[in-house]
């Protein structure tokens, strides 16, 4: 019972950790990958009319977050005007007022939004309605019962009324009952949803605006929009398309009402838009999101920087793991490659193996002077550390006369850590010779490459800061790690003769 409780545990973390990070992922949209970048659209909605003279209050339906878009950015430039944004029936509306104005008058709401991942199987969701009551007047009445019996004929359920209808509007030659319904002077979108209705399937008009690059004065389009018990539909009038456009911005969910302008008269709005890229962790940044309130990057920047160089510590921890109980390797100290690889991060890779190697050889060769001395322990690794100062400062100094600035990152190094690193490499020679001392402290080296490798691997990077949960799963797969009792991979190195001879002998 103990190893499936063990098991138990392990999966747990990593599904914590995975489910986690896929949740703040799709809340959020904070990408997996550095450099990630989205789609963001900017659309601008040019209000104009005239004014009388009269209190002015202007108001324009707005579009609320859908499936394919969220609401990155808001805002309206009008000077002189107040703004709000209300609700009505469910649907956003921004609202301009102003004690009088008189003359033409331009209003300007600009909105940014981030194309969504489009998701298989994911229904439409908009808000409910009933069917509304329709009255023909004769013979327009009689034409409507005739062309939806002609559409009832070859159709079995909502989706498939809706095709036919729309085949009878557009029919080659002209079905007369559509040209008679078409001469009302009514749209095909409005005419659509009114056959519809009357065939007791809930439909009404919606507006939309096709998303189309460095495009300007455009209008909203009218789409068909179909209620039933299983899901909604929108149908394009004029093609008799069905679905929600890739392109296809929500922007009113009922065709009444886009713009109200009460003091004013001969009032419109058209639209321009563009696309441009934003990088995706500025815009799960603006996300109102749970994730964000509890993030770290609420945090102060001088402490998001100090959480970013320990959220890279679990990394070289699990290197540590890796390589001293599946490979083998010998350190100088369990977790010294960990801080070895920290202090490569200020340093880079290459002035900071230098100034590592040079630190404890000459502190090597100070230890080995203070063995003569007789000192107590205490007072050996106090002078040590003094000792380790005092080199590290005179190489900041040397290398600042020759214009580095090696020496002077090479402060990062953990002063006592080294100087205990020294007591322990002198011990060992003093006891198992100048070879183990060798050994250990190029595995911690080794470890310490490996580690700044992975440490500063972009990919991880940005998982371990923007996903810390996935710690959860550095910690299960320690914990298998740790449960490994075989054989090293370098003892399989070591005893490969004695595997041989088996061989032969088998």
């Amino acid at each position: 019972m103990s190893k499936i409780s063990f098991y138990v545990i392990v999966v747990l973390l990593i599904a914590i950790g995975v489910g986690t990070a896929w949740t703040r992922h799709t809340h959020t949209g904070e990408a997996f990958l550095p450099g990630t970048q989205r789609v963001v659209w900017q659309v601008e909605a040019r209000v104009h009319f005239t004014a009388t003279g009269d209190p002015v209050k202007v108001s324009l339906a707005l579009p609320d977050a859908t499936q394919r878009f969220s609401l990155f950015n808001e805002r309206a430039t009008s000077p002189g005007y107040g703004f709000a944004i209300v609700e009505k029936n469910h649907q956003p509306r921004g609202e301009w007022t102003k004690g009088s104005a008189q003359g033409p008058q331009t209003l300007y709401y600009k909105a940014e939004f981030v194309a969504q991942p489009r998701r298989a199987g994911k229904p439409l969701t908009l808000h409910p309605f009933a069917v509304e009551p329709v009255d023909w007047p004769e013979p327009a009445a009689t034409a409507a019962r005739q062309l939806l019996d002609a559409a009832r004929e070859k159709s079995s359920d909502p989706a498939s009324l809706i095709r036919e209808i729309v085949k009878l509007l557009h029919a080659a030659p002209a079905n007369q009952d559509a040209a008679l319904l078409l001469d009302q002077g009514i749209d095909k979108a409005h005419l659509v949803a009114r056959l519809l209705n009357q065939a007791d399937v809930p439909a009404r008009v919606l507006m939309g605006l096709y998303l189309e690059d460095a495009r300007r004065r455009q209008s909203l389009s009218p789409m068909v929009e179909v209620y039933t018990p299983q899901e909604m539909i929108v149908v394009n009038p004029d093609t008799g398309e069905q679905g929600l456009p890739d392109n296809l911005l929500l922007w009113n969910e009922d065709d009444a009402g886009i713009l109200d302008v009460t003091g004013g008269h001969h009032s419109s709005v058209k639209f321009s838009m563009i696309q441009r890229l934003v990088p995706a962790r500025q815009i799960a940044q603006a996300q109102d999101s749970l994730f964000n309130i509890l993030g770290v990057h609420i945090l102060p920047i001088e402490s998001q920087s100090m959480f970013k160089m320990l959220f890279l510590l679990p990394i070289g921890a699990l290197v540590v793991v890796f390589m001293r109980l599946i490979v083998g390797i010998k350190t100088s100290g369990t977790f010294m490659p960990v801080l070895i690889a920290l202090a490569f991060l200020e340093t880079s890779l290459i002035p900071g193996l230098i100034s590592f190697v040079l630190i404890v050889a000459f502190g090597l060769v100070l230890r080995n002077y203070l063995s003569y001395l007789n000192l107590l322990m205490v007072a050996r690794i106090s002078t040590l550390i003094v000792l380790v100062i005092t080199i590290i400062a005179a190489m900041s100094l040397i290398d600042y006369k020759l214009g580095l600035s090696t020496g002077i990152t090479v402060t990062f190094f953990p002063m006592i850590i080294i100087a205990w690193t020294i007591e322990r490499m002198s011990i060992l020679w003093e006891e198992e010779g100048p070879k183990e001392v060798l050994v250990q402290g190029s595995g911690s080296l080794l470890v310490a490459v490996l580690a700044y490798g992975l440490m500063t691997f972009k990919p991880l990077m940005h998982l371990s800061f923007n996903f810390p949960e996935l710690n959860t799963v550095v910690i299960a797969l320690m914990l298998l790690m740790g449960q490994y009792t075989g054989y090293r991979l370098s003892e399989l190195y070591r005893f490969r003769e004695l595997f041989k001879d088996s061989g032969h002998a088998d």
